[in-house]
């Protein structure tokens, strides 16, 4: 007879490639007042199931998790998770919570065309496109605002040498590093070779930026590689670790990004920025407005994609499995 030890009900979505596993059920309930408060408490008493939930044999290096929770100031509330670090806010992550809402009609037409969501972050603001037949199509998510943290940084990598960077703050921290400038196609062939020079640019800056006040204790910055592709409009891949890249081309990467662009001249504030991925799968970002976060100006970035369903099942913990709590090759 098969004992199983734990059971956690999941519905996998992806959006413009990447996945996003909402756990719905299985996880005890969390204390704290705020959704930070909760992620918190997950850390301390449940960080051993984040393995168990993403990592092979049951995932794999590339998923991201979410944990719906309750929110006393949303509609609704929840947690990211990653292989590594603890997401802020997810772009690709609240698309795909829309599309599991939908699915499970926790939203529908009838709930209206919009909701908001409580992130660790901050609270995000959500619009939904229905079909007339009252599917969901487009998902549009109003990110926490988007700023400068360090212009211009120059950074020696080791092997590569001296390159110059912008870190932004969108919900996590971006270092935006031109592809092309280093010979770098940004293309499914070349995935390899843009996570090995990904994840030394990475650790270069995690050296030279850490215990830096500005960063307020939060995961060192990925690197967002960009390559133009006309007016208003790049090509993204974001590295995340040696073993891990945004398949989509990132939502709060795309507000750091066009933050970026809006900085220094190079778009106006009134255009449409294009972001595709390594797949030439698009979002698109508009600005929403301006607002101060700690004297500086802070943007307020409208980015829209599409997510799609793609599993539903029962993670299974056996009573004895050696490896309960998952496998990550790096």
């Amino acid at each position: 007879m098969t004992i199983l030890q734990a059971a956690y009900p999941y519905l996998d979505t992806h959006t413009a490639g990447h996945p996003t596993r909402a756990i719905l059920g299985g996880v005890p309930p969390l204390n704290g007042q705020t959704v930070l408060e909760q992620r918190q408490d997950f850390e301390r008493r449940f960080d051993h199931l984040r393995g168990t939930l993403l990592h092979e044999p049951r995932g794999h290096a590339a998923m991201v998790g979410l944990i719906p929770v309750p929110s006393q100031v949303a509609d609704f509330g929840a947690i990211f998770i990653s292989s590594y670090v603890y997401l802020g806010m997810c772009g690709h992550g609240t698309i795909g919570l829309a599309r599991t809402l939908a699915f499970t009609g926790a939203i529908s037409p009838a709930t209206g065309d919009r909701f908001t969501l409580e992130t660790p972050a901050g609270v995000v603001e959500v619009r939904l496109d229905w079909t007339d037949q009252g599917e969901l199509g487009s998902v549009s998510l109003k990110n926490v605002p988007a700023y400068m943290g360090l212009p211009a940084l120059e950074v020696d990598v080791p092997g590569l040498g001296k390159i110059t960077t912008d870190i932004l703050y969108s919900g996590m921290w971006y270092a935006m590093v031109p592809a092309d400038p280093l010979g770098l196609a940004l293309e499914p062939d070349n995935v390899s070779a843009c996570l090995a020079l990904g994840w030394r640019i990475k650790q270069a800056i995690a050296k030279a930026t850490e215990g830096l006040p500005v960063l307020r204790g939060l995961p060192a910055p990925s690197v967002m590689f960009h390559s133009d592709r006309g007016p208003a409009h790049s090509r993204q891949m974001l590295v995340l670790a040696p073993n891990k890249y945004d398949r989509s081309p990132c939502g709060t990467g795309t507000c750091a990004r066009m933050a970026q662009l809006l900085i220094r001249g190079d778009l106006n504030e009134a255009e449409t920025y294009r972001a595709e991925n390594i797949l030439g799968v698009p979002f698109t970002a508009t600005l929403a407005g301006t607002a101060e976060v700690e004297g500086r100006t802070g943007y307020e970035i409208v980015v829209r994609g599409q997510a799609h369903l793609s599993a539903q099942g029962t993670i299974y913990v056996e009573k004895g499995d050696p490896l309960e709590g998952g496998f990550l090759g790096r």
